[in-house]
């Protein structure tokens, strides 16, 4: 039987950079899920008998979502729903079931790096046909239909038993629980040399792979130990749970310090990693070196030919705006093109499909290529592993010889959590009035060159994004960008990106905040961060 059931719209349902994410109760409000699930149906076109990907990161009321997704799939007309068995499936991996399988599209239940529980937070966010998030015109109608919905459908099913692998029957729709690791592996072992991989394994080769309690734990655990023979005990923590066991699943140098003091230690293994809630972040740490997320972009991108599946190289490299410009000059010696977008993989979306990029990174721990539409967090791990096979050195090696011929981009993001809304505003309203009086003042003894509010426009539909974030850039290349970030579910996070770009290889040793100490305090003199804010030190330096 389907149901027509009245609602009333709620007036906080607009989605961010990658869905709407909000604390577990607010979505156990009566009805908040089935609207926001309904105003996405209702934004969608031609989509009866279509087939539908559900999935999610297996934190607190995932399970829950899913059987109201299923009902309301076939209470809408969805001709097929395809979830992941025990409701998983890492944010990549749902996008390589999307695109492989030619599906309409799917529901990814996911506050990805945020943490999970009954008190903690929760995520709905649709990626389109093409795998990737859904494009800033759909979320702004899902975000329309939000405000003026009255009702919603759903079918008065059973629930449907998503641990076991098959398909069942419900309200005249096909369900199919499918294993959610099977489909990506056999992506991965496409696009990697396996047996090089194997051998790398048999000679020694220690690694460390952190799955947090979150949704990789599966992948790596089949992939690593499983199929590329890596000891047993080489993943860890990769039973995924509802609150990620009390942790806070961001693989940063906060919340995977655990693991950077092992890697830093006398012991060490030769390789570390570790991914987030959904599995499309990283974190990558060679034996004594952290490599930072902006210099992983760059240096996969210079040695993606080593792996078969780049063997022919690359079309152009994407870059989220606050990233550091390490890529840039990657893409500058290889001849190819190098695109600055907003923050959000959304926009990488069109350059991927256009065929004009091929690597994609952001500097908070998201790097991907044109495989999927999602950042991929054990992609960037098997890369950099082919990428040490096939070079045989070690981590430290390949970062050091990177930067004696690209130069070293000193870089670090400071994030202000949890600030009051109307304070952050209030900064960035300040700062966003005197941009025009910046370009030609001194600051800490270093000019300002230019100052703007960024702008994309965006080269394949000709689309423009404005107010992505405020660039204050100074003489020499060195910059500090402001932004405020649309991942958080309550208050405010004022991310602060510092960069300072050193050709010198005899410099290239100092210690980032040493070397940044400049810049930070030039940032806090410009934008005020301490009087607005109220603090006197970030929440998180990574």
């Amino acid at each position: 039987m389907i149901r027509t059931v009245p609602t009333k719209p709620y007036s906080d349902q607009r989605p961010g950079t990658s869905g709407l994410r909000k604390k577990v109760p607010v979505f156990q409000q009566e009805h908040y899920a089935e609207n926001f699930i309904q105003s996405i149906f209702d934004a969608l076109d031609d989509f009866k008998g279509k087939t539908l990907v559900i999935g999610g990161d297996g934190r607190f009321y995932n399970r829950e979502v899913i059987q109201k997704a299923i009902a309301m799939a076939a209470a809408n007309g969805f001709g097929k729903v395809m979830v992941g068995q025990g409701g998983i499936l890492s944010t990549p991996a749902a996008s390589h079931v999307i695109r492989k399988y030619k599906t309409f599209g799917g529901i990814i239940l996911s506050a990805s790096h945020n943490p999970g529980g009954p008190h903690e937070d929760f995520g709905i966010k649709y990626n389109a046909g093409n795998g990737g998030p859904a494009p800033e015109k759909l979320t702004d109608a899902i975000f329309a239909r939000t405000k003026a919905i009255s009702n919603f459908k759903i079918a008065d099913v059973e629930p449907i038993d998503i641990d076991t692998v098959g398909t069942v029957r419900a309200a005249g729709m096909t369900v199919e629980i499918i294993d959610p690791v099977a489909d990506y592996a056999e992506l991965m072992e496409s696009l990697f040399d396996f047996e090089a991989l194997r051998e790398l394994f048999k000679s020694g080769f220690r690694m460390r792979f952190d799955a947090m309690h979150a949704v990789t734990g599966p992948y790596a655990k089949e992939i690593l130990e499983n199929r590329l023979g890596a000891p047993n005990g080489t993943c860890r923590n990769f039973k995924p749970l509802p609150d990620f066991g009390g942790h806070h699943p961001d693989p940063n140098l906060v919340h995977a310090k655990h693991l950077y003091d092992e890697m830093m230690g006398p012991d060490a293994p030769d390789f570390g990693a570790a991914s987030d809630g959904d599995g499309d972040r990283n974190l990558i740490i060679g034996k004594g070196i952290f490599v930072t997320p902006s210099d992983s972009v760059a240096m996969l991108a210079a040695n993606a030919r080593l792996a078969p599946g780049y063997k022919d190289g690359l079309k152009g490299i994407a870059r989220s705006m606050p990233t550091s410009g390490a890529a840039d000059r990657v893409a500058h010696k290889l001849g190819i093109g190098i695109y600055e977008t907003p923050t959000g993989w959304k926009f990488f979306g069109n350059l991927l499909d256009a065929g004009m990029a091929t690597i994609c990174g952001e500097e908070s721990a998201g790097t991907g290529s044109n495989h999927v539409r999602e950042k991929d967090g054990l992609w960037a791990v098997l890369l950099w592993l082919n990428i040490l096979a096939a070079r045989g050195e070690s981590c430290k090696q390949i970062v050091t010889e990177h930067w004696a011929a690209y130069g070293r981009n000193y870089y670090s993001r400071h994030d202000y959590e949890e600030v009051e809304s109307d304070r952050a505003n209030a900064l960035v309203d300040e700062l966003r009035a005197k941009l025009g009086s910046l370009p030609g003042t001194s600051v800490r003894g270093m000019t300002i060159a230019s100052a703007d509010d960024f702008a994309y426009h965006d080269p394949v539909d000709g689309s423009t994004s404005e107010h992505q974030g405020i660039r204050v850039l100074f003489e020499g290349g060195s910059r500090v960008v402001f932004r405020l970030s649309g991942t958080g579910t309550s208050g405010a996070t004022l991310r602060v990106y510092i960069e300072r770009y050193e050709p010198d290889k005899s410099r290239h040793d100092l210690d980032t905040q040493a070397a940044l100490a400049d810049l930070i305090a030039a940032a806090d003199d410009i934008a005020g961060i301490r009087s607005h804010t109220g603090r006197a030190k970030p929440s998180v330096i990574t």
